[in-house]
């Protein structure tokens, strides 16, 4: 997924839309925050979740940390391929690396996140 094209979260989870699927996944500034990733604990397909709701959990070396929906809708599919190279995490955050991936979403929940101008303003706050 190109950055520049996502919306972001405060919590540091992107979100980007491809035929219709919403696909999420966290930022390269949170794996760096992580450090290596060791573990990925992702939800179940068809779980219905709610917006800025604990959906996942990424583990590294430095800590464990939840991922949050960043909107209201319903699981469909979620990166097996974690489960055996949560690395994937840390090499490709914008790619190989997403968590799961949602419909039943309200684009204008999506509209109302931070674009990619904005989530760079954001970081550069906290650092």
């Amino acid at each position: 997924m190109n950055p520049e094209k996502l919306r972001y979260t405060e919590d540091h989870e992107w979100v980007g839309e491809h035929d219709g699927k919403y696909i999420i996944g966290i930022t390269e500034f949170a794996q760096e925050q992580l450090g290596d990733i060791t573990y990925v604990e992702l939800p179940r397909p068809g779980k219905k979740v709610k917006a800025n709701e604990e959906t996942a959990v990424v583990e590294s070396v430095k800590a464990a940390s939840d991922v949050f929906a960043p909107v209201n809708g319903t699981i469909i599919e979620i990166n097996e391929e974690l489960e055996t190279e949560p690395e994937l995490v840390n090499k490709d955050p914008y790619g190989k690396g997403w968590f799961f991936k949602m419909n039943n979403v309200d684009k204008a929940e999506v509209d109302h996140l931070m674009n990619a101008a904005a989530y760079k303003a954001f970081v550069a706050d906290q650092q």
